[in-house]
């Protein structure tokens, strides 16, 4: 069959354009991980004292299992593809899904899924500039920031780029000041304080329910960035590169990230005067940012943050034009941003974008899948990567539609603990057996 043109157009990373780890990998990720949306919510369960009802060890160790499950299983295989033949997700990802298959999965459905976190982006930017400048309407400043997001995509990318670098810093000294607060009080608090809310909150969880709301969580917003491992694995200059990248930008960067929220939050209600002021059990770090650094701080923290989000929207908009512009060459791309930037901003217009657990979870869901298969590839080939000989590949669609049922089977109301790593696990198996079974029958 004849090559589709994002194969025949694709030039692998020539050496000389990659970098040490310290300067892509690992700030690339850690950047991404700092989003405040990520950290904010980390123990956030919906129910009686959060993920600290049972105390402060559990989310922890459930947080560096995560870290390691992200670093080990959803990144590496990827990484290591893309930093073997220089070329990123959307090549690669044809060696499970088939020449033209890849051109929709993983290629365009990845760039459509930039939408979702457009429209969980500019749904808390918004509700933290809203805190700030209260006589904005929540609704108005959503429209804003999506449209603003898509327009610099398309216009001033490279300005916003430019600053991008050092705007991940902001989250990370709004969590030192947060921290330098709560730290104090932290060895005094305990799970009864939660009892004051007892009448106003669900039931709380139990051990596990803690472990895989934690697990599903940060899994669940890891994905895509995870099977985008072969993108930046294509920066990297050999194996050890991908690794310390990996381990630092992701491992490290989820557990430390991750514990300073989780240690802020425990502080704040270990603290009498801190805690006299929340009238509700509330359990989002950035909500006790007020009541952690006075009004005034609290509430210019709140900007700050939703600042250093604005270009995180924009490259969002970006990636998806870009996934577009490469696999549907003939479709405008201005067009096709246009239209999904305007479905994100109905999402956080709607609400659905601000439910950031099921949102994760959905995403988790559709990618988790897509690692696992990109695992079993990386084991079947022993390493070694090869483009797809066919025009779909059906083991790489079936282990990606079971593995999504049983990963979105919560949104239905199915309990399945664990869902994105079940997901993966359930792409990992699947595919391995499809794929030697029609091998064995092509030979």
């Amino acid at each position: 069959m004849n090559e589709p043109d994002y194969l025949k157009n694709a030039t692998p990373v020539p050496q000389n354009q990659r970098a040490a780890w310290f300067k892509n990998i690992a700030p690339a990720y850690a950047g991404i991980i700092l989003w405040f949306v990520f950290w904010q919510d980390i123990v956030k369960t919906g129910t009686l004292g959060g993920g600290l009802i049972n105390g402060i060890a559990l989310p922890v160790i459930s947080l560096v299992v995560a870290g390691l499950v992200a670093y080990a299983l959803f990144y590496l295989p990827s990484a290591l593809f893309g930093m073997k033949t220089g070329f990123g997700l959307a090549i690669v990802g044809n060696s499970l899904f088939g020449k033209l298959g890849g051109v929709f999965m993983p290629g365009l459905f990845m760039g459509i899924l930039q939408f979702g976190w457009l429209g969980v982006n500019i749904y808390f930017a918004s509700l933290l500039i809203c805190e700030t400048l209260t006589f904005i309407p929540l609704w108005l400043m959503i429209v804003i920031e999506g449209v603003l997001a898509a327009f610099v995509a398309f216009k001033g990318i490279k300005y916003v780029a430019g600053i991008s670098t050092w705007l991940p810093l902001i989250p990370l000294v709004v969590l030192i000041l947060m921290l330098a607060k709560t730290l104090p009080t932290v060895c005094d608090f305990t799970p009864e304080v939660f009892e004051k809310f007892a009448s106003t909150s669900a039931p709380a969880l139990s051990g596990f329910g803690i472990f895989s709301f934690v697990m599903t969580y940060v899994i669940g917003f890891f994905a895509t960035a995870g099977a985008a491992g072969a993108d930046f694995g294509t920066s990297a200059r050999g194996k050890k590169d991908v690794h310390l990248g990996g381990f630092f930008g992701i491992c490290l960067s989820i557990i430390l990230t991750g514990t300073a929220a989780i240690l802020i939050i425990a502080g704040a209600y270990a603290n009498p005067e801190i805690l006299a002021k929340l009238s509700e059990n509330q359990m989002c770090a950035t909500q006790l940012l007020s009541a952690v650094l006075g009004d005034n701080l609290g509430k210019t923290c709140m900007f700050l943050l939703a600042v250093s989000a604005f270009p995180s929207a924009c490259f969002a908009c970006l990636i998806a034009a870009n996934s577009f512009k490469t696999l549907l060459p003939k479709v405008n791309a201005t067009l096709s941003v246009s239209c999904g930037a305007a479905a994100a901003i109905l999402l956080a217009l709607t609400g659905v974008a601000g439910k950031a657990a099921a949102v994760f979870g959905f995403i988790g869901a559709s990618f988790g899948p897509i690692c696992g298969a990109i695992m079993a590839e990386y084991f079947l080939r022993k390493g070694e990567w090869k483009s797809s000989d066919v025009a779909y590949n059906p083991a790489g669609w079936i282990a990606w539609a079971i593995g999504f049922i049983v990963g979105v089977a919560n949104n239905f109301g199915v309990n399945i603990p664990l869902a994105p790593v079940v997901a993966f696990v359930v792409g990992f198996v699947v595919y391995i057996i499809a794929a030697k079974i029609f091998r064995s029958a092509n030979k």
